[in-house]
């Protein structure tokens, strides 16, 4: 049975892309199959992790100009696992068209359609605001808040969540993000705690799995997809 986690910017800025990358890589690393779909339409942050062009993207998807399958693109095949991206690399005038009401809901068959296909589904949404991140947070098993370990991060967490309560989806955890000696300053109840990392990397620390950053984005996966993907030291790899 597939798994399917939304990880949620509690602010934009809050790191959700990266974090979608590197539990994807970790998932994948371990030998599962694994789809990171796009709801940040106005970043497109899933772009930068996919070589080449990118024609039909996620927005033609919804749009009812491509089918599902082809909007997905297989990245870093040299992990054990399969991984796949359902990037949006889009103008503005099909990033409208895809955040009407009518295209929108087709997210939440888009994640069904990734459901059957692989292990597990990961998408990135940025804070619930439009459409496509309203269908995204709804039509997931489990939804994960990204908050950086900051003020403007702790101070933007009660909307959030007040925010999916409103849409009858509580948050099932809260990570929080870019923290840099461990343990929180501003976000004490976090359930799982991310490091500081370099954002913008076009290839995942987690790919590369001899790092504690990469350990930590085990123990964090684990946790959220029920699964045991652990840091193999004496190897160097993964095992899940």
């Amino acid at each position: 049975m597939s798994t399917t986690v939304a990880f949620v910017g509690v602010t934009g800025g809050a790191g959700t892309t990266r974090v979608s990358v590197e539990v994807g890589a970790t998932l994948a690393r371990a030998g599962h199959s694994v789809a990171v779909l796009d709801a940040a339409f106005a970043t497109q942050g899933l772009a930068t992790h996919v070589e080449g062009r990118i024609d039909p993207d996620l927005t033609r998807v919804l749009t009812d100009e491509a089918a599902f399958g082809d909007a997905l693109v297989d990245v870093w095949p040299d992990l054990d696992g399969r991984a796949a991206i359902a990037p949006v690399h889009a103008p503005f005038e099909r990033v409208a068209r895809a955040k009407a009401p009518d295209a929108a809901r087709q997210f939440e068959t888009c994640v069904d359609h990734a459901a059957r296909q692989f292990d597990h589904v990961v998408v990135d949404v940025p804070p619930v605001a439009d459409n496509q991140s309203v269908a995204a947070v709804t039509g997931v098993d489990r939804r994960v808040l990204v908050a950086p370990d900051a003020r403007r991060g702790a101070d933007l967490l009660p909307r959030m969540r007040g925010r999916l309560v409103d849409l009858g989806s509580e948050s099932d955890a809260l990570v929080a993000n870019r923290v840099a000696d461990g343990t929180p300053t501003h976000l004490p109840e976090a359930d799982h705690v991310v490091p500081t990392g370099e954002d913008g990397v076009v290839t995942p620390t987690c790919v590369a799995p001899d790092s504690e950053f990469a350990a930590t984005m085990a123990d964090v996966t684990s946790a959220l997809f029920d699964r045991d993907v652990e840091v193999d030291r004496s190897s160097d790899g993964f095992f899940g």
